[in-house]
Parts: C-alpha cells; sequence; structure tokens
C-alpha cells in the first residue's frame, strides 16, 4: 500500500485503493508546521476470550506498536483471556461494565447501568467486575471503567472512585477532564463501524473528514488536546473493509503528530 493509497470498501465488500486522503493529510500538516503533538490511544471493547480475531488485533497492535485497551466483560471473562493478556503485553484490559446486558427502559438508548436501576445494585455489580478482573489479569488491569454503550447514569460517577476505578471511558471529546473526584475522564472519538446501516464501515470520506474536523479543534484550542485522542473497534465484528482502514488510520497517526498514550494515574491528575 503507498502512502497514499488505502483500503475503503466498495458495494460488493472488496477494497477500494483509491481513497482520497487529503484532507487529514492537509491537517496533519498544519500539526507538523506548528510542532504540536497528538496523544493517541485504542480502545477495543467485548471481550471475554481468545479468538482469532484477537489474535488479529493482537498482531496488527504489534505491527502498528500501538498498544490496544481491550475492553472485557466481567461476568463471562474466561481464564483462557489472562492467560493470552499475559502473553501479550500490546493488550491492555479493562472493566466493561458486569455482563453487557441492557436495562434501559422501553423506548431509551441501551444502557446497562442507567439511571433507574438501583444505585446499590449497579455499584455492587460495578465493585464485583473490577475484583474479578482484578483476580483474572493482576497488576495487567488498567482501573478504567468502560460502561457498555458508552452510557452511565451520572449519580454513578461521583460514587467509582471510591470503588477503585480512577478512569471512565465512553465515546466523543470530553467536556472536561474529571468525570468526578478523583475519576478521570479518558473517552474516545472515532468508530468506524457502521452499527445502525450495514455494520461494515462507516463511509470513509464521512471518517476521514471527521478525524480531520476533530484534529483541527485540537489545533485551535477548540477541544482538549490533553485528552488521548481514542479510536473505538470492536475486533469481533469487523470486516475486511474496517480492518484495513483502522490500520491505515493509525498508521497515518502514527507516522505524523501520534504519541502513545496509556494510562499512568499520577500523570492523569492534573
Amino acid at each position: 500500500m503507498s502512502p497514499t493509497q488505502t483500503p475503503g470498501a466498495t458495494p460488493d465488500g472488496t477494497p477500494d485503493w483509491t481513497l482520497d486522503w487529503a484532507p487529514l493529510d492537509q491537517e496533519l500538516r498544519h500539526w507538523q508546521a506548528a510542532g504540536l503533538k497528538l496523544p493517541l490511544w485504542w480502545r477495543d471493547d467485548d471481550a471475554i476470550e481468545p479468538t482469532p480475531q484477537l489474535d488479529q488485533l493482537s498482531a496488527l497492535a504489534q505491527k502498528l506498536t500501538l498498544p490496544v485497551h481491550l475492553a472485557v466483560i466481567p461476568r463471562d471473562a474466561q481464564p483462557a483471556l489472562a492467560a493470552y493478556v499475559e502473553a501479550h503485553p500490546e493488550v491492555i484490559p479493562l472493566v466493561h461494565g458486569w455482563a453487557h446486558i441492557s436495562r434501559a427502559a422501553p423506548g431509551d438508548k441501551k444502557c446497562e447501568f442507567p439511571p433507574q436501576h438501583p444505585l446499590a445494585g449497579s455499584l455492587a455489580e460495578m465493585a464485583e467486575g473490577l475484583a474479578r478482573l482484578e483476580a483474572l489479569f493482576g497488576p495487567r488491569l488498567q482501573p478504567i471503567f468502560v460502561p457498555p454503550w458508552n452510557r452511565i447514569a451520572p449519580e454513578l460517577l461521583p460514587l467509582m472512585a471510591d470503588l477503585g476505578f480512577a478512569a471512565v471511558s465512553r465515546f466523543t471529546p470530553r467536556a472536561q477532564a474529571w468525570a468526578a473526584a478523583g475519576l478521570a475522564q479518558i473517552n474516545t472519538h472515532l468508530d468506524p463501524i457502521d452499527w445502525k446501516g450495514s455494520r461494515s464501515l462507516v463511509a470513509p470520506e464521512r471518517l476521514i473528514n471527521q478525524v480531520s474536523d476533530q484534529l483541527r479543534a485540537r489545533r485551535l484550542d477548540q477541544a482538549d488536546n490533553r485528552e488521548p485522542y481514542g479510536i473505538l473497534t470492536h475486533h469481533l465484528v469487523h470486516d475486511a473493509a474496517v480492518w484495513d482502514f483502522t490500520e491505515a488510520l493509525i498508521t497515518r497517526l502514527m507516522q505524523g503528530p501520534g504519541q502513545i498514550w496509556t494510562f499512568d494515574k499520577k500523570e492523569d491528575e492534573r
């Protein structure tokens, strides 16, 4: 693949090697001229066990030299996944809710810990999830809570640090660095999957424009560039177009202003 070619997807699912990256390339040149750096991280959701797709994810993380933060569903996590993570230092486990089930009210968007669920029950499951994954992964686990569907009742946030969580990760640029006292906010910003349509790749030109706009907002101090820019993927449902676009995008960012970010509680206490 040449620097100007990239795999998008044609209607029949085969790669399209003529996608235009010019909007992002231009923005990255602005970053280079300004001497700016982009803290970059990668989050992938819904793991419970080793799979061929996890092998592909791990291999890509190694190729890109960017760790992948794996959001693991505590209730269903298998001991074999702990052994896998132990053997793959490029995979960093996080806490992904408890059982990844929705308790949202009829007509509401999916949410495992919505406002109408009893507070004590939510806190108990969150604590149990953290304890179970700490037992499986030991010090490899990062105490970052990833709520399924990126949604959580706001009243839970001030109580999460007392459970042992140091950060929460959802989706879209954060409004502030702290979700609550002692709880950093480290979101993701770009999801390449068309969940409401084809469940393949979002129109690539739309994704390129989205990341270009997000980086421009950071460069112009209209968004918080201290927050690591997050790529969100779901390895279990990727097709070739999603895998290829993810690789092409991260490659571009890493060749430009991207700098590897991993969570450091002390560093993020600012």
